[in-house]
């Protein structure tokens, strides 16, 4: 089994090259066909996230993340193993590994929202996963065929794509007018492509780089706006041509929920996805007075996934664009996605 592991925060990945271990109980040997490479792994091999307001730094240690750790969350395998008690296990099928997993006792899971647990096992966060040739998956449940499917264009939608079809669920009141995104990158291309597929009239996306806004109106965004402009906020308000009810902020960051809540009417919601730190801007009386809702939401759920699987084949929904990479440019990759240099999503191709 080969991976590239975190072993220090901001440290370059390290190759890492072990026996695969013996299966048992229910789990499942898939090897890798495609790992994407997602914002969220940057948090993890940076070590932490901005809180804002003089706040410390959230460590990754605080949350339970342990090193060393083979990162990737966006995984497609084939089955290539099954433990003893694997019974659904399909030898040879290609498959989407949901990986927001948790303990599975708890009545959370039991009604069937892991990704919400409070001892979560997700895989490529607090259980080893995709930056690898090989990954060991707890049971074949968590496994959805991709009946078709290229693995490589596909293996966003275990993160990018039902983090975003979640969260545009929660904004569905809104889709008889624009809604307003923010953040052209590998989410914000992937909510463009579910929207339309999902009865949304349409969006205005907003980002600071102008490649990336290119990038949005290529994927079908109505119109763009410069974040960074000083009358952002009234490009917004023209190019909505109608009160807007409902933004969607995939950046997370303090500029774009301010900008995000003051573009919204009375009785608006903001749904924040994005983790790129910060402290909260808004003057807290206009919430009430508003009538604003701001609801977080965090990755989805395996029924979710599934649902956006279907949506995708019924639809014939366009992939996001991707740049394919071997397993051996896993460090290379987050040094673009940090930077800034990509578009759309960086698969690794083990």
């Amino acid at each position: 089994m080969k991976s590239f592991r975190v072993s220090g925060f901001g440290q370059p990945l390290s190759e890492d090259n072990r026996p695969t271990p013996e299966l048992t109980g229910t789990q499942v040997l898939v090897r890798v066909k495609a790992a994407g490479i997602c914002h969220s792994d940057l948090h993890i091999w940076e070590g932490g996230y901005e809180l804002g307001h003089g706040r410390k730094k959230l460590s990754l240690a605080d949350r339970g993340v342990s090193l060393p750790l083979t990162m990737g969350h966006e995984t497609v395998g084939e089955v290539v193993a099954a433990g003893p008690d694997a019974k659904d296990a399909k030898i040879g099928d290609v498959a989407l590994v949901y990986p927001w997993i948790g303990c599975g006792q708890c009545e959370v899971c039991r009604a069937g929202d892991e990704n919400m647990c409070l001892k979560p096992r997700f895989l490529g966060v607090y259980c080893d996963g995709g930056y690898s040739d090989e990954l060991i998956v707890p049971h074949p449940r968590y496994l959805l065929s991709l009946e078709g499917l290229d693995p490589v264009t596909a293996a966003p939608y275990a993160c990018s794509g039902v983090t975003t079809y979640s969260a545009l669920k929660k904004l569905e009141f809104a889709f008889a007018g624009p809604i307003v995104m923010f953040g052209a990158g590998g989410l914000g291309l992937m909510a463009l492509s579910l929207l339309k597929a999902m009865g949304g009239k349409g969006a205005i996306m907003v980002d600071i780089d102008a490649s990336k806004r290119e990038a949005a109106e290529k994927a079908g965004a109505m119109a763009t706006v410069d974040g960074a402009a000083p009358d952002a906020l009234e490009q917004i308000a023209a190019k909505a041509g109608a009160p807007v009810r409902g933004a969607l902020d995939l950046v997370g960051n303090a500029q774009t929920a301010q900008l995000g809540f003051d573009c919204l009417t009375k009785g608006g919601k903001l749904v924040i996805v994005g983790l790129f730190g910060g402290g909260a801007p808004w003057a807290l009386p206009f919430i009430p007075m508003r009538a604003i809702t701001i609801q977080g939401s965090y990755v989805g759920n395996l029924r979710e996934t599934q649902e956006l699987l279907d949506l995708v084949r019924t639809k014939k929904i366009a992939p996001i664009p991707v740049t394919p990479l071997p397993l051996q440019k896993a460090n290379d990759a987050l040094i673009d996605l940090q930077n800034g240099r990509l578009v759309g999503r960086a698969v690794l191709t083990p």
